[in-house]
């Protein structure tokens, strides 16, 4: 899955949009996701999507920021049965490749429209609905309402369901497959607490277990991997600047020592990090990691309209 894009940049031929949009041959099967409320922007970047190569195209109704929803896209389209059924039927229309909608349980508590927003959606021809179990007025607060979700799987009658939230470990997908009696689970923020989690995921999947947990080295080594990739793609300084966001996930993910840590915090050059990366082998964890600890990946916190 891409990241989420707007359908008028996209159709714009805005640098961002496309960046945004940037894959390469390894990343198949790929959807990317697009959002907007205006019918012909939204078919025009379908289109776009499907001549790229991409299996997929994902309809975004579930994104509560503001900037988004102000525009009248993600979760705002919610609130317009009407408009969202006409998109999604307009966009099936558009292209051959199959249709996804991500979507939340509502606008609030007091109008949860996913159940029959889905079962519109399965008229249109959708190929799965996504369902986050919060509403937008939730944002990522609360917990995930499973039932809410299950009431999505039985609205339908053969739509794949996709449930979405919460899951970040096996015990997780377990029992959100058990209480919502979903299709399949979407992980979010729990591969980036843990990026070994999808392959822990489907050797679940296939052999009831999840295989040891990743080395200290193993975990290193996707880090490196992830650098080194963000500056073959953004060059040095706006590498080593999009890692240092991303860099405590990596310190509770590896435990490398603190005062190692510390030196990366202001990361200016590859040199600087592979030196580190040389010393964090050498040393060893500062305490024994796992993949399977909870850790809290930062959302946007406040009031849900200030976002």
């Amino acid at each position: 899955m891409g990241n989420l894009v707007n359908a008028r940049s996209l159709v714009e031929g805005r640098r961002r949009a496309f960046e945004l949009a940037e894959t390469c041959a390894e990343d198949r099967p790929l959807s990317i996701q697009i959002y907007g409320m205006a019918i012909a922007e939204m078919e025009q970047a379908a289109r776009w999507v499907e001549q790229q190569g991409a299996q997929a195209v994902d309809i975004n109704m579930g994104c509560p920021v503001r900037k988004v929803v102000r525009c009248g896209g993600g979760s705002a389209l919610m609130r317009e049965a009407d408009q969202a059924a006409a998109l999604v039927n307009a966009i099936v229309r558009a292209v051959s490749i199959p249709v996804t909608v991500k979507m939340r349980l509502g606008w609030d508590d007091e109008s949860l429209t996913a159940p029959d927003l889905a079962r519109a959606f399965e008229q249109a021809g959708v190929a799965a609905v996504i369902v986050h179990g919060r509403t937008r007025q939730q944002g990522f607060s609360g917990k995930v309402n499973r039932a809410g979700i299950r009431a999505v799987v039985e609205a339908v009658d053969r739509l794949p369901v996709v449930a979405n939230g919460d899951v970040r470990s096996i015990a997780d997908a377990a029992s959100m497959f058990a209480e919502t009696g979903c299709a399949a689970i979407s992980i979010g923020r729990g591969a980036l607490a843990n990026p070994f989690f999808f392959q822990q995921l489907e050797r679940w999947r296939l052999t009831g277990d999840p295989g040891p947990e990743p080395t200290y080295d193993d975990r290193l080594a996707v880090m490196k991997r992830h650098f080194d990739g963000l500056v073959e793609r953004r060059g040095e300084r706006f590498g080593c600047l999009q890692f240092r966001k991303i860099l405590k996930w990596y310190f509770h993910f590896t435990r490398m020592p603190r005062p190692l840590y510390k030196r990366l915090i202001n990361l200016t050059s590859p040199r600087l990090f592979d030196e580190v990366l040389d010393l964090a082998r050498a040393m060893g964890p500062e305490s024994t990691p796992s993949g399977r600890d909870q850790f809290e990946i930062p959302v946007p916190s406040g009031a849900i309209d200030k976002w």
